[in-house]
């Protein structure tokens, strides 16, 4: 069977329609269309601008309000947090299909915390629950031990285990914190349960990783909801996707097998490029291999690497423009001013797009300035500052 060849730019404008960044954004569905139609939004404890998981809606419907974001996660049992690529917000219709993670923490038997009596902890945490309602780990009794961060307490570390197993659920944060809540409360009654076996809950986390990236090859796929190759191997023949070459994407520049969401191959992606800046735990780019292959855009974390070897800054966000990674700019807000740090430009024509972005994160945050402290160059911090100044005299 000769298979369907997708040039770098037609997979790429597909990556970029399957992750909602090409084509009239989804008003209607707001946040909550987000967040189904990405599958998982990674959480992360750092806050800059907002929290990532707050940035990913922005970035693809604008200025829609931080409380409402809040509101369209966490309320009506809408979605739930789970393990997937990493710490995530997942739809709740997913519960079902994350059965076979859960059995397979059951089977391990532990966390890499041991507890000194599983049996005691966790009854004493369930009969809390149970008693008192949705609780923090701090409400539950504490999360730490007086010591270093990581020294969790033995009531922390036994909610996290029930959460792991499915015991307890997390479907809401208060104040960046996990409440902790039973199944039955957080889950729609169609939905609790755990019926499905392994193969069926594979082969519904492939198919929806390969319809939220549009086309991946093997590894892409797997990387989304963290499943082994072989386990994409599995049952991707049953997934629904189709088998494509996509010139380019091999090792020496030649082609590679990838898989395809059909669905996305039916109609030539078209539309508007959102400019944004984009969250370095994006679904678009938290896969940095894909995100050097799709885009020729290498984009490394820096927020935990000693401050004189950064090279782009504590959280350096890229610049999306014109369906392209067109730079990274570094943010920071001191009061009603948005400082960027330190950016640079792929290209010199991409300050104006750089400039559009800045503006619109700024009000976003409710910042009334933009201010330009470092750049790659002199030639690109006066670049950018000029067209700043153009769009906000």
């Amino acid at each position: 069977m000769t298979l369907l060849s997708l040039s770098a730019d037609e997979a790429r404008r597909i990556a970029l329609r399957a992750q909602g960044f090409l084509g009239a954004p989804d008003r209607r569905g707001g946040v909550r269309g987000v967040l189904r139609h990405l599958g998982a939004v990674q959480l992360d404890t750092i806050s800059v601008l907002a929290r990532s998981h707050e940035l990913v809606p922005y970035a693809r419907l604008g200025a829609v309000g931080r409380d409402t974001v809040e509101k369209a996660y966490w309320s009506d049992r809408h979605a739930f947090e789970y393990w997937s690529h990493a710490a995530c917000i997942l739809p709740i219709e997913e519960w079902p299909h994350f059965a076979f993670r859960r059995r397979a923490n059951r089977v391990r038997g532990h966390r890499w915390h041991i507890l000194a009596d599983k049996d005691r902890s966790t009854r004493a945490v369930l009969d809390r629950l149970r008693a008192d309602g949705p609780l923090t780990s701090t409400e539950l009794g504490g999360a730490k031990n007086g010591g270093e961060w990581f020294e969790w307490s033995e009531t922390k570390i036994a909610v996290e285990w029930l959460l792991d197993t499915g015991e307890v659920v997390c479907a809401e944060r208060r104040g960046w914190k996990r409440v902790y809540d039973l199944p039955e409360r957080a889950v729609p009654d169609a939905l609790l349960h755990d019926d499905l076996d392994d193969r069926e809950c594979l082969r519904r986390l492939v198919a929806l990783a390969g319809q939220s990236l549009g086309v991946g090859t093997r590894a892409d796929i797997a990387d989304y909801h963290r499943l082994k190759g072989e386990q994409v191997d599995s049952v991707v023949a049953a997934s629904g996707l189709v088998p494509v070459m996509v010139a380019g994407w091999g090792r020496d520049g030649g082609a590679a097998a990838a898989w395809a969401d059909p669905a996305a191959l039916a109609t030539a992606p078209r539309g508007r490029h959102r400019t944004t800046l984009l969250s370095p735990f994006d679904s678009l780019v938290w896969d940095r291999p894909r995100t050097e292959r799709i885009f020729g855009f290498t984009h490394r974390l820096e927020a935990y690497v000693p401050r004189p070897k950064r090279i782009h800054g504590y959280f350096a966000m890229p610049l999306l423009a014109g369906g392209r990674l067109q730079g990274r700019v570094d943010p920071g807000r001191e009061g009603r001013v948005l400082v960027a740090r330190q950016l640079s430009l792929e290209t010199p024509g991409a300050a104006g797009a750089m400039a559009d972005a800045l503006w619109e994160a700024a009000r976003w945050v409710g910042c009334e300035e933009v201010r330009v402290d470092r750049a790659a160059s002199a030639a690109q911090a006066e670049a950018v500052t000029a067209e700043l100044r153009a769009r906000h005299p």
